[in-house]
């Protein structure tokens, strides 16, 4: 292993500056829109048991190794990969992890993009046409105000990611996760708290073993990939950053309680709401878009305090979608620095270019390009199924082999183990890695595929 320290290399402040901004990375819309949806289809309460079950296994084990991988080479994940060898599998591996962010953060942008615009409208006090049949398939077929909310997102992120590490990332992760917290907090309150919400609360958090199916477990790992920002090179990145004296483990069990609490903070805000609003029927929890989108304004719109309420939500949202956006987004600038050598200002511009034209694909992919589809998908569609759904229980499974087979179990607990760190999980971490986790990522890309491809419904 090439174990050169790079002194120059950006670093977190501390402890709390790679918290914040790893669980900042881990909580995002996949949090917010695809976690209530999920747990309403696939048993509520045994969902909720199963993920927080594989969160403090499959993603502990991942999040550690991901962190100690970054930490003990001081590189981005191609330089991180390579650092253990020449062979081929081990560049492959690298270069997968790399890329994930490079294509999930333009079309996390264009949401993004539709966030902004339902909150600038809410703070305009027309939550009532936000409410109307057909308003979000108009704004989205509308290419002008599709690409301009877009854009004013992208440039949000790539001014945070120019600032640098401390000055950028950190420093907005410790604004902005403390208050996405009592955000989520208030509107959770005022949601179960609705008439008939109730129903919707026992749904959600307690566990109904009649409800428990196979796809349930596999619905729950799907979700912690997106969850937890496994597998996607954040976690090699940012443990990249983290100073020797920051204990891995310990960090790993904070970022675990935070992206965990606003799982279940979400769920609690969207599904007794929804509840309420449909008279019980979990079917209204639709997937993506439409729970996000449409499903919720109708929701707001007849609760009292709806414009005040959605403006909470929707600023709640836009959050959540910024702090993932800009730890994706420095996984890709890292990246070209470590391995062309470029300045941050010179790769932040490129990664700025691919995002606005790979963006662009996505945003105008249901107006202008909506004519223009790839094995029956818009192009959001595609990027989302290709990262999500292939390439990133690929790139778990070559960081498990990494892990197993490569580095060893022993050089990862040193370096767990530095200065005042413990490892008091090794032995779950040691089944893990070595044969579970694998297990789990190849379930996750068969049943993905087999879903996209039509073979089996999930």
């Amino acid at each position: 292993m090439d174990t050169q320290n790079n002194n120059n290399r950006s670093s977190f402040s501390g402890k709390i500056g790679y918290v914040l901004s790893a669980a900042g990375a881990s909580v995002g819309l996949g949090n917010i829109w695809r976690f209530p949806y999920l747990a309403a289809k696939y048993g509520g309460g045994i969902f909720l048991l199963i993920y927080i079950l594989l969160a403090l296994t499959f993603g502990y084990t991942m999040i550690v190794a991901e962190s100690a991988i970054g930490r003990m080479t001081r590189k981005s994940p191609v330089g991180a990969f390579r650092s253990f060898g020449k062979k081929k599998w081990l560049s492959f591996g690298g270069w997968i992890n790399a890329i994930i962010p490079v294509l999930i953060v333009p079309y996390y942008s264009v949401i993004g993009g539709w966030v902004i615009k339902y909150l600038v409208e809410y703070v305009k006090g027309n939550g009532k046409n936000l409410a109307k049949d057909g308003y979000f398939t108009d704004f989205i077929s509308n290419g002008v105000s599709t690409e301009l909310c877009f854009i004013v997102f992208c440039l949000f992120t790539l001014g945070i990611i120019f600032a640098g590490v401390q000055n950028g990332i950190e420093r907005v992760s410790k604004i902005m996760m403390p208050v996405l917290i009592v955000l989520s907090i208030l509107i959770a309150v005022y949601s179960v708290t609705r008439p008939g919400a109730l129903k919707g609360v026992r749904y959600f958090l307690v566990p109904n073993f009649d409800n428990f199916s196979w796809m349930t477990v596999v619905a729950a790992m799907g979700q912690m990939f997106y969850s937890l920002s496994i597998a996607m090179g954040i976690l090699i990145t940012f443990g990249s950053y983290m100073k020797k004296d920051t204990a891995i483990e310990d960090a790993t069990r904070n970022v675990e309680v935070f992206d965990t609490a606003i799982a279940i903070m979400a769920g609690l805000m969207i599904i007794p709401a929804v509840f309420a609003f449909s008279g019980g029927n979990p079917d209204t929890l639709q997937a993506g878009p439409s729970l996000m989108f449409i499903t919720i304004p109708k929701v707001f719109q007849n609760m009292g305090l709806g414009t005040i309420v959605g403006i909470l939500f929707f600023l709640l949202v836009l959050f959540a979608a910024v702090t993932s956006s800009i730890a994706l987004t420095e996984s890709a600038v890292s990246t070209f620095e470590d391995e062309i050598g470029w300045s941050r200002k010179k790769a932040t511009v490129f990664v700025g270019v691919i995002m606005l034209i790979l963006g662009s694909l996505s945003s105008l992919g249901y107006g202008p390009l909506a004519c223009v589809k790839i094995i029956g998908m818009q192009f959001l569609d595609l990027f989302d199924f290709l990262t999500n759904s292939v390439m990133m229980p690929i790139a778990a499974l070559m960081t498990c082999l990494l892990v197993s087979r490569v580095v060893g179990i022993d050089k990862i607990e040193e370096e767990i183990r530095h200065g005042e760190g413990a490892f008091r999980r090794k032995k779950i971490f040691v089944v893990m890695i070595k044969y579970i986790c694998p297990v789990f990522a190849l379930i996750i890309l068969a049943s993905s595929v087999a879903n996209a491809l039509g073979w089996i419904s999930m």
